[in-house]
This record gives C-alpha cells, sequence and structure tokens, in this order.
C-alpha cells in the first residue's frame, strides 16, 4: 500500500509547475510532498524524482519556515535521503507548501553555478509557486 499524499494528487500539475519554474527561474526546480519528490526540472530526475526527502528538509517543513542557504554560501541543504554532506548545490531556495494551516510539502530552486545567487526575485517565484498549489488542494 502506498502512503496517501495530498499534494500526490496533484503530481501532473506539479511536474508542468516545475517545468515553468526551470525555465522561468533558469534553475533546478524540485517539488515534494510530505515524503518525496514528486516533480523535477532543469536537473536530473533519476538523482532526484521520488526520491525520499532529507530529515533536514522534513523538519523544515514540520518547522513551515522558508530556507534560503546562508549567503549562497557553501552551505545547502541535503534535499534527498541519499544527500551525503557534500557540497552540491551552491545556493537554494526551499519554500513550504501550506494548506489548511499544515505543511504538504516544498518547492525547492537550486542552482550548481558558483556565481549564482538567490535573491528575493526567487524568493517570490517559489512563495507564489507554494502558495499556487496549496490554493489548489483546498479547492
Amino acid at each position: 500500500m502506498k502512503k496517501y499524499s495530498p499534494i500526490g494528487e496533484l503530481s501532473e500539475f506539479a511536474t508542468g509547475y516545475a517545468e515553468t519554474l526551470a525555465k522561468t527561474t533558469g534553475h533546478i526546480a524540485c517539488i515534494t510532498d510530505k515524503d518525496t519528490i514528486i516533480a523535477v526540472s532543469g536537473g536530473s530526475k533519476k538523482e532526484f524524482l521520488e526520491q525520499d526527502v532529507s530529515t533536514e528538509l522534513e523538519k523544515l517543513m514540520e518547522d513551515k519556515e522558508v530556507y534560503t542557504s546562508k549567503e549562497n554560501s557553501d552551505m545547502a541543504m541535503p534535499i534527498t535521503k541519499n544527500d551525503k554532506s557534500e557540497k552540491k548545490y551552491n545556493s537554494q531556495i526551499v519554500y513550504p507548501i501550506i494548506s489548511n494551516g499544515d505543511t504538504i510539502g516544498t518547492v525547492i530552486l537550486m542552482s550548481k553555478d558558483t556565481n549564482t545567487k538567490m535573491n528575493e526575485v526567487e524568493k517570490k517565484v517559489a512563495q507564489s509557486a507554494a502558495t499556487f498549489l496549496a490554493s489548489q488542494m483546498e479547492i
């Protein structure tokens, strides 16, 4: 039996949204539910799609926190349980998808480019995506 995921019902829709995010921002875009990555664009599907989310990402969802890698430095949060502590991403934004007061997933923008910095524009794009996906759950 597979665990029920409210955002998983939107996986086809989430895939299209991830593709749009990746094309618009030029970054890797991932959309997760509480347990796994359900949509990826701009990066390796094999590396992310249907992988379990990391303990750090679960904690972030639990706390309903928005995460931007500190000053876009070398510290990037592991996204999947398979991520070792090696530094793969130079900058990240993780935005929780909150529906009816509960976190049901995240929108993640990442970049491997050493010169890329996430700024307010990327933060707003991730926030818009998270808000929109949450609103789809409430319909």
